[in-house]
């Protein structure tokens, strides 16, 4: 979402590289390919012009012989991450607000309100649902109110998504009611059923005009909302500005919802819209899926632009869909050799559910770079490798030795509509991940004294582990390989050994980037990452006895 961002911070960062100290002649070839990168994503021109002035005046003159000590590592930082820095320490200053709370709460005992404003089309009403949504997962009682009169079949939409998120909606008892009726009413019944949280979802217009800011300024006045949210479509770009600007002065603005950023690759509403408005961003949506809207983070949002990921984003992510017992249960799983090929395909779905995956990627540290040399990405090899593993039989997604056998994959192709190869390759690559966690468990032989297996859910008790002064020397290797495991095959923190960007399908079998480096960080190499390496003549002795067992088997069957 934000390509042309990163694109510019990326050349500038290049043309940085091997500079000892910042200075004005080193330093404007890298400022102008932020200024590019800054105005191609219709960031408005006078927030580029404070930005640039304030990263050279913190940069210029810096010395960077600068050491930092990371455990017994000695890191050296260069010119270029600096200046990088500084910009992510200016965007986080241009983008955050003063209050870190995404909602105000109304006094114990009365129900928060919150109302939804903005032009039409920009996603007020599933935006509404969505933040329902949020309060519902977080155990509180909400009302939807239909107030949004004028657009055909609003109050019908508003209905189905309340039905989807399971929160009710008040919607106008007759057909001449006027929205601040509708509203009034609305609250009256949500403290009569003591609700926590109402949302009022008013109406919109083409274009800003007098007879809706007075239609919204009344309900305002009789229902002293304690949010005001205007909801406005990413790609807008600075034409968001002007209707925030109209919105605030009438009305007070609380906070703004930026929708469709997934669609959006410029994202300047996001640098501009708190500068320019002094509105604050309090939510982000990036899709129509109810689950695809998150508080915003301005170091988040920072971090992602240039490039380095969103890793607390990416854990959220995955906190919600995922059912942690469950992540428990197939991590033993893993360790004891038992993991089929119907617990990948659950894993695959967890996937799934956490959106796109390009969004997912975008949330990881440094694979946005590598998606722009070249990482291919493509949705659509999910459903391929579901319906090759939906081909075949319940035995054979039990025991993938069973492939050894000739013919299975072949029907297995024709079944699924693949090739032969791209079966073989499912199967190598999972008994690969299965083979290689199923080698850890054995090492250590002791996994009745794991203290729970959410050790290869959450990497930070990974860490803690690594660093337990004289604990139990097994235990603190088991945690070594198992993050190394996670490296190696680019599984994620968190998805107890899901095969990652060299075994995730959609990735086109690239690597993680970095992986070894990453590795080398708990105190294996390259060698250490990828795993250990069987001998040519292993492998040939294992071919040679199960022919061997197969030609004793036909031998019984002929007697």
């Amino acid at each position: 979402m934000f390509d042309a961002l990163a694109r510019g911070f990326r050349a500038a960062r290049e043309k940085l590289t091997g500079i000892a100290e910042l200075s004005e002649d080193n330093i404007d070839g890298a400022l102008r390919d932020v200024r590019l990168s800054l105005l191609e994503a219709d960031v408005e021109l006078g927030v580029v012009k404070r930005f640039l002035a304030r990263v050279k005046e913190q940069a210029i003159g810096q010395s960077v012989a600068l050491r930092a000590q990371h455990g017994e590592k000695k890191v050296t930082l260069s010119a270029a991450d600096h200046f990088i820095k500084i910009c992510s320490d200016e965007m986080v200053r241009l983008m955050s607000a003063e209050d870190g709370e995404a909602i105000v709460f109304a006094p114990a005992g009365q129900p928060t309100v919150i109302m939804m404003v903005g032009l039409q089309g920009q996603g007020k009403t599933t935006t509404s649902a969505k933040i329902a949504r949020l309060f519902v997962r977080d155990g509180k009682k909400v009302l939807l109110v239909a107030a949004d009169l004028q657009r055909p079949a609003a109050v019908e939409q508003l209905e189905i998504l309340g039905k989807k998120v399971d929160v009710p909606v008040f919607k106008p008892a007759r057909m001449d009611m006027s929205p601040v009726e509708v509203c009034k009413q609305g609250l009256a019944v949500a403290r009569v059923q003591k609700r926590d949280v109402v949302i009022f979802d008013t109406a919109g217009r083409l274009a800003v005009d007098e007879r809706l800011m007075q239609e919204l300024a009344d309900i305002k006045k009789d229902t002293s909302p304690h949010n005001i949210l205007l909801v406005c479509n990413a790609a807008a770009g600075q034409n968001t500005l002007g209707t925030a600007q109209a919105f605030h002065e009438r009305l007070g603005l609380t906070g703004a919802v930026l929708t469709m950023l997934d669609g959006d690759a410029r994202g300047g509403a996001a640098l501009s819209i708190r500068e320019v408005t002094s509105v604050p961003i309090k939510f982000v949506g990036t899709g129509e899926h109810m689950d695809r809207l998150e508080p915003f983070r301005a170091e988040g949002m920072a971090s992602r632009i240039l490039g380095f990921g969103d890793v607390i984003g990416l854990y959220n992510d995955f906190k919600n869909v995922v059912d942690e017992k469950q992540a428990a249960q197939d991590a033993m799983r893993m360790l004891r050799d038992e993991f089929t090929f119907d617990d990948f395909l659950n894993q695959v779905g967890t996937i799934r559910k956490m959106g796109p995956i390009k969004d997912l990627l975008e949330k990881i540290p440094f694979a946005s770079e590598a998606m722009s040399q070249g990482m291919n990405v493509d949705e659509r090899e999910f459903d391929r490798v579901e319906s090759m593993i939906r081909s075949m039989t319940k035995a054979e997604r039990a025991n993938s030795a069973l492939f050894e056998q000739p013919g299975r994959a072949e029907r297995v192709a024709r079944g699924s509509g693949s090739t032969v190869e791209q079966v073989q390759d499912l199967v190598q690559k999972f008994n690969f991940m299965k083979g290689f966690m199923g080698n850890i468990g054995k090492q250590v032989g002791l996994l009745g004294k794991l203290p729970g297996a959410k050790q290869l859910a959450m990497a930070n008790r990974l860490r803690k582990m690594l660093n337990v002064e004289g604990g139990d020397a097994a235990m603190q290797n088991l945690a070594k390989e198992m993050v190394q495991a996670g490296v190696a095959g680019g599984g994620m923190p968190g998805m107890s050994g899901m095969p990652g960007f060299g075994g995730m399908p959609g990735m086109g079998g690239g690597g993680m980037p970095d992986a070894s480096m990453l590795a080398s960080m708990f105190g294996g190499g390259p060698e250490a990452a990828a795993g250990p390496r069987k001998k040519p003549e292993d492998k040939d002795k294992k071919k040679q006895a199960r022919k061997a067992e197969r030609d004793a088997r036909k031998k019984g069957r002929k007697r």
